[in-house]
């Protein structure tokens, strides 16, 4: 097993099954077991909900018990925002999902319950678990919708698994100016802008010059948009010839 199974423990509505089954394949999960749905299975809301990640449901293990669902599991969370007056380690969604990954690439089987729509997880569910995953939400409002709990901890499990930039630039078809780019286009400026008079009054005419360089040197220009900016100023010097 190379990821954790997700098990809905006696889910009520059709729609929240469905939309697990999204959420877990946003992040590449398709482990999935159903514990005694309410409204039996297989379940056509669930289905249409699913849309393209139908193949989750396919495949999920129905099971009439959580003790059955989690039969095979060497490590079990459960995931509750109440306090259930049991003595358990208590995972942020981020760290239980760290630990998830470290237990599996040792050859574990992991899982995690997710309680139905109405209280969540019972006692009898949570104490057959190893620890509990809390969510740090809003104390005033700390319910979760099943399938939002599930897309959370899917979430955190793709952070815990996959490398993942913290910030990407996007060129469009295009790729950064070079720096001799920039310099012949701060060039074109400087050039153009002298001949109209900008720098002045003359003893400060250097110190301006630089700064202008300064400012092109800031930013992170693209050759598009250096493109784009000798076409301004070459409009820009074509209209005033022109006395437009």
């Amino acid at each position: 097993m190379s990821e954790p199974v997700f098990v809905l423990v006696r889910p009520q509505m059709g729609e929240n099954i469905g939309a697990a089954a999204r959420g877990m394949w946003n992040f590449g999960l398709k482990r999935m077991r159903i514990v005694a749905p309410r409204d039996g299975w297989p379940n056509p809301k669930a289905i249409a909900m699913a849309s393209g990640a139908g193949r989750l449901l396919d495949d999920a293990m129905l099971s009439e018990t959580t003790g059955e669902a989690v039969a095979d599991a060497h490590f079990v969370f459960a995931t509750t925002a109440r306090d259930r007056d049991l003595t358990k380690d208590v995972y942020t969604p981020e760290a239980a999902m760290a630990h998830a990954r470290d237990r599996i690439a040792r050859g574990e089987r992991v899982a995690v319950l997710f309680g139905p729509e109405r209280a969540g997880l019972e006692n009898d569910d949570i104490a057959r678990s190893n620890a509990i995953v809390s969510v740090p939400v809003n104390p005033d409002f700390p319910s979760l919708n099943l399938a939002q709990c599930v897309l959370l901890t899917g979430y955190e499990w793709r952070r815990a698994t996959t490398e993942a930039e913290a910030v990407a630039h996007e060129f469009a078809g295009t790729e950064p100016a070079t720096a001799t780019e920039v310099d012949r286009l701060a060039q074109h400026y400087e050039d153009r802008l002298d001949a109209a008079g900008f720098f002045f009054p003359e003893a400060k005419a250097a110190s301006m010059k630089r700064n202008l360089r300064n400012l092109w040197s800031r930013m992170p220009l693209t050759r598009a948009d250096v493109q784009v900016l000798h076409g301004i100023m070459r409009q820009m010097v074509r209209r005033r010839e022109r006395g437009d």
